[in-house]
């Protein structure tokens, strides 16, 4: 083929001007459209078919290109094709319906239950001290994306019935209990919010300017605190998250509970935090299972 020069550098002219795309991810496509024009020689864009860019895809991939680069690869040649035919330079997309190779999932990271309960557990009774371990028991008594933490207003949390109300992706809400820690943790923030939030400020946690805190906070945040209790891993707000369900769903085995409290749409989603340490469930197999080996007495 090769996409003609001209014709690839207008689409790009259209993308910087419709979408505003850093100088980074133009560049990104500029590289992308060269490697089409590689593999596909001298053949002209209309006559490829999906099995060429099939071949082109696995020639990439037998490269070593990982999944997540090949489909953003994939995603440049479609929105090219899709350029074409809209000017009528080509009838139809090749790209359509051709997907990048499925990369392995990676198994979310969780704290150890006594890392968690270290990270929450942090000692300090500034006004921003007492913010902190309350956005962190929260995040971890509930399961809490950051996005929600700092979503919530007042009122979201009834201590009466230790309930808070979340309102998640897609705007849905669901309710999630609160644990007796996160209240506790909670009630004694309060006082210094009124201390530090600006009149008419609905937020719940607000930073020391008095506005509502921005998630980039709290990731700043639970960094400072985790290298202060010593954990020596790269401890980020959505790792609470992953600590909440794995260590819920090793303690209950309730899937379904756990996908409710997360708010997933799909239990697939929830799914990825059935990884049990294998030992212990060899342990429970052999203890429970009637055909299991038993070990013999000394």
């Amino acid at each position: 083929m090769s996409p003609q020069p001209s014709a690839f550098e207008r689409y790009l002219g259209s993308l910087r001007g419709e979408r505003r795309l850093a100088a980074n991810t133009v560049d990104a496509y500029r590289r992308d459209g060269a490697l089409l024009a590689e593999l596909a020689g001298e053949r002209p864009l209309g006559e490829l078919q999906s099995a060429d860019v099939r071949r082109f895809v696995a020639t990439l991939h037998g490269r070593g290109q990982s999944p997540r680069t090949l489909a953003r690869v994939l995603s440049c040649w479609r929105g090219f094709s899709d350029w074409l035919a809209r000017a009528h330079l080509v009838k139809a997309n090749p790209c359509a319906g051709v997907k990048a190779p499925r990369g392995a999932r990676k198994l979310p990271e969780a704290l150890s239950p006594d890392d968690a309960v270290r990270l929450v557990s942090l000692e300090d009774t500034s006004d921003l001290g007492l913010r902190d371990r309350a956005l962190f028991e929260l995040a971890y008594s509930c399961g809490l994306r950051v996005s929600e933490l700092t979503g919530l207003d007042l009122g979201a949390i009834d201590a009466a019935t230790g309930e808070a109300r979340v309102t998640g992706k897609g705007s849905k809400t669901r309710i999630v209990p609160v644990g007796a820690p996160a209240l506790t943790a909670l009630a004694a923030w309060l006082p210094a919010r009124e201390r530090l939030a600006k009149p008419g400020e609905s937020a719940l946690f607000v930073g020391s300017a008095g506005r509502r805190l921005a998630p980039r906070e709290v990731q700043r945040r639970i960094k400072r605190w985790a290298a202060a209790a010593g954990i020596a891993v790269d401890v980020h707000p959505h790792m609470l998250r992953h600590s909440f369900a794995s260590h819920l769903l090793q303690s209950s085995g309730d899937l379904r509970a756990v996908q409710e409290m997360l708010g997933h749409a799909s239990i697939a989603s929830t799914q990825v935090y059935t990884h049990l340490d294998f030992q212990h469930l060899a342990k429970v197999y052999d203890a429970a299972h009637p055909r299991a080996r038993r070990r013999k007495r000394p």
